[in-house]
Order: C-alpha cells, then structure tokens, then sequence
C-alpha cells in the first residue's frame, strides 16, 4: 500500500512529456529509445499474460510490426512472475516485436498503465499524441497514423 501510494505521489511529480525520452531494454538485452525511432510511429503496449483484451491485440500488433516499415512496436509485460514465463509466452505467441519487462521505475518513465491494456503512441517526430486504454485494433491504428 505505502509502496502503491509513493508511486502515486512520483507519477503527479512528473511531467507526462517524461515518456518522450524513454529508454528501455528488452529481453534481448537491447535497448530502445524513442529518439532511436525518428521517422516512425512507436506504440508502447503494456500487457499482462492474464488479460484476454490484450491477447486479443497481439495478432494485430505482430501484423503491424512486421508489415509497417514506418512502425514499431514495443511491448511491455507486467505483471509476471519472471522473465522465463514471458520468454516462453513471447515464444509460443511468435511475438516478432521486442518486449520488455515492466516494473515500477520504468512505468515512471511513461505514466500509468491502470488498465491493460494501454498504449502510448508517438507520433514520427516523437511526440505522444494519444495514451489509449483498452483493446487497439489494427484498423484504429491504421487511421489514426494515416498521413504521419
């Protein structure tokens, strides 16, 4: 509870435009920054293995990071027990876009992800321009980049 409440207390603190200078690594052990994306969208999924809305999104998201050269897509795993049931989970879901593990300090990067899923969208020059919460289809995702 105190833990939950001191999160609280950092988010309020921090600017929102926090998140436009993130840095996060995967389970690859690269690291990924918004400014190492220039030119392209960057959606940052957070997700849970229990949550039927966010599996649901992981064909759409697949499809998109592999068929859109001007978009990536980076998605954040939380609330797991380790990183080996997420390697698996990432494996048999044949997840081609890079994950990383989520924890408190680097939710503090991006602001709060209450609900799952949820989804920051920068836009080609790295600006957020929209946190979305709740399943984000291809075709919303689609029309929201189109003419980026």
């Amino acid at each position: 509870m105190l833990r939950r409440l001191l999160y609280l207390l950092l988010l309020v603190s921090l600017p929102l435009a926090a998140a436009e200078g993130f840095s996060v690594k995967d389970l690859a052990g690269q690291t990924h920054t918004l400014a190492g994306y220039q030119g392209r969208w960057v959606l940052v999924n957070f997700w849970a293995t229990w949550c039927p809305p966010c599996l649901d999104e992981i064909p759409d998201l697949i499809a998109l990071h592999d068929g859109r050269k001007d978009l990536a897509v980076i998605g954040v795993a939380l609330e797991y027990k380790d990183a080996k049931e997420i390697r698996k989970f990432v494996d048999d879901n044949l997840m081609s876009y890079p994950i990383v593990l989520g924890n408190d300090k680097l939710l503090l990067q991006f602001g709060e992800a209450s609900v799952l899923p949820t989804t920051y969208i920068y836009n080609p020059q790295g600006k957020l321009v929209k946190v979305h919460r709740g399943v984000l289809t291809r075709q919303q995702i689609d029309k929201l980049t189109a003419g980026g």
